[in-house]
């Protein structure tokens, strides 16, 4: 039998998409995008973005704080918007509520397929 050598680097995991990181982010904001489709997909999203937040290199969490605050900023949209339905506006505001979650998930996409941080994160805008 051999000894084990002490020297030798054990071999590096590969990062998994549950696993915080830049595909766990990517995973995320793909189930956002599929989350116009099948609502519960963006529930996971957010569930998985919390799971692994403050788990990851500084440049990441700009990720998971931006795509965060997109859930959330567009669930109040979102409700706002089905609340004015009433009055009329709010279908409007509704398509608009979604070309601005669907932006901010290209925008995040974008950032993490260069490997870099988002400018602000906690920006309420693009």
């Amino acid at each position: 039998m051999s000894e084990p050598n002490p020297q030798q680097t054990p071999p590096r995991k590969a990062e998994g998409w549950l696993d915080p990181g830049a595909t766990n982010i990517q995973v995320i904001y793909i189930l956002y995008l599929v989350g116009f489709v099948i609502g519960i997909s963006a529930l996971v999203g957010i569930v998985i973005a919390y799971m692994n937040r403050g788990k990851s290199d500084e440049w990441i969490e700009t990720h998971y704080t931006w795509a965060i605050r997109t859930f959330w900023i567009g669930l109040l949209f979102g409700l706002v918007s089905a609340i004015l339905m009433v009055v009329g506006i709010g279908f409007l505001l509704l398509l608009a509520t979604a070309i601005w979650v669907i932006i901010r998930i290209i925008i995040g996409l974008q950032a993490v397929g260069r490997g870099e941080p988002i400018r602000n994160p906690e920006s309420w805008i693009l």
